[in-house]
């Protein structure tokens, strides 16, 4: 079964910068040679998360203002105070959203819906230096 891993690195700045990676994940998954199979998107971090929208303004704003209402940006999280920082959001965030997700590869290719974009969102409160490692693999 063959098997290619590749990472994407990219800055991001905080504070839920959604950014589609879908383009990037797609050259990969064309570059493996898989022709039936799955990639696996994961990212790196604890304050990051994985997950697929239609990667438009108005999906974003409604994504972000769900997010706030869920995990609201405040200081009255326990993490914050028990390390003194004020990203306990971020991590809440990253957990309900999940920083790893799986997609099909079909005739050689990333089979997503037509308005269906990979995105990692940064929900960390600076900017940041990410990884995504894309584990492609199949038959």
């Amino acid at each position: 079964m063959p098997v290619l891993q590749k990472s994407i690195r990219l800055s991001t700045k905080g504070h839920c910068d959604v950014i589609d990676i879908t383009s990037r994940v797609a050259s990969i998954v064309a570059e493996s040679g898989v022709h039936e199979g799955m990639v696996n998107v994961a990212g790196k971090g604890s304050t990051l998360g994985v997950t697929t929208i239609e990667h438009e303004p108005g999906a974003v704003a409604d994504l972000r203002r769900a997010l706030d209402a869920v995990a609201p940006v405040n200081d009255n999280y326990a993490h914050n105070a028990r390390w003194g920082d004020h990203n306990g959001f971020a991590h809440l965030r990253s957990a309900l959203l999940g920083t790893t997700e799986t997609y099909p590869v079909r005739d050689g290719s990333l089979y997503l819906g037509t308005w269906q974009q990979i995105i990692l969102c940064d929900f960390d409160d600076c900017p940041r230096n990410r990884e995504v490692t894309v584990t492609v693999f199949g038959e």
